[in-house]
């Protein structure tokens, strides 16, 4: 089980639900300078769509390795694609084949004689920054597992690597309660190919230093004072083994498996570690 290499025969899917409510609009601090949240997520999700472009790149072009659906939610329960032309799933190379926006992103750089240096690095931007009304969360899970199920009953994928969903919060949806949310994040998890069931990772995302920061938590750190924490845990895939190396990377080595995906008042960085994880550790041929 989640074995199987991601080729152009065997490509898998990456489905992102990106969490764009009016509380995505509070500051935090990434990459050594103030932006919203929403900000920072949109250019993690840029910064993740042009890795799996370079990464599904050879010297007869970029290979259809990977099919890709960015689904926002926000607004008065809206759910609605990030991609462009409002198409739900992509391949890379579509992807790739676009003419997306141009935007410009400010590093900070310390230089050896402590003083700072400002350096404008050019990046493509598929995926705007939103922040406004409520987390129909539940709703924009009902749309990802009728994507994934769709994915997953369509013969060419049936010994595919299965769908990644990364799921990325601040808050709770608005929209259900925890039972309905655990049910269909339940139904996503069911869903399969012959070499595993869909994997659902959920990421929630915090302002700033938290006492209490879950990451990749494993079975001995299942037990939360928080009630969220546990819904989403709930709500998180079991990680497969193949996973476990890249996981213990990043926890340190006394990290023991199994790991569940999900983290609780991640910062900036534990996301994009999080993203890195699951949309590069499995192979590409």
């Amino acid at each position: 089980m989640y074995t199987q290499s991601i080729t152009r025969t065997h490509r898998t899917a990456i489905i992102l639900a990106i969490d764009g409510s009016g509380s995505m609009a509070e500051k935090i601090r990434f990459r050594n300078r103030q932006m919203t949240k929403a900000e920072a997520v949109a250019t993690i999700t840029n910064g993740m769509l042009f890795e799996l472009i370079e990464r599904a790149r050879r010297s007869d072009g970029v290979r259809d390795y990977y099919d890709i659906a960015v689904i926002g939610y926000s607004g008065d329960d809206e759910v609605y694609s990030l991609l462009p032309g409002g198409r739900e799933l992509i391949s890379v190379a579509e992807l790739a084949a676009g003419e997306p926006p141009i935007k410009t992103e400010v590093i900070e750089y310390r230089l050896p004689d402590g003083s700072i240096s400002l350096r404008e690095i050019p990046y493509p931007a598929w995926v705007e920054p939103e922040a406004a009304g409520q987390t129909p969360m539940c709703e924009a899970l009902r749309r990802v597992r009728d994507i994934a199920a769709a994915w997953c009953a369509d013969p060419a994928h049936a010994e595919s690597f299965p769908p990644m969903v990364f799921n990325i919060t601040d808050g709770e949806a608005t929209d259900c309660d925890d039972a309905e949310l655990r049910a269909v994040a339940g139904q996503i998890k069911s869903l399969r190919t012959a070499d595993g069931n869909v994997l659902l990772v959920n990421i929630h995302i915090a302002a700033g230093d938290t006492p209490h920061t879950v990451f990749f938590p494993s079975a001995e750190e299942a037990s939360y004072p928080n009630r969220y924490a546990e819904v989403l845990y709930d709500c998180s895939s079991p990680m497969p083994e193949v996973f476990n190396e890249a996981i213990r990377e990043a926890k340190g080595p006394g990290a023991l498996p199994p790991f569940r995906g999900m983290s609780f008042n991640a910062s900036a960085e534990e996301l994009i570690t999080m993203l890195n994880i699951g949309s590069i550790s499995v192979k590409t041929e």
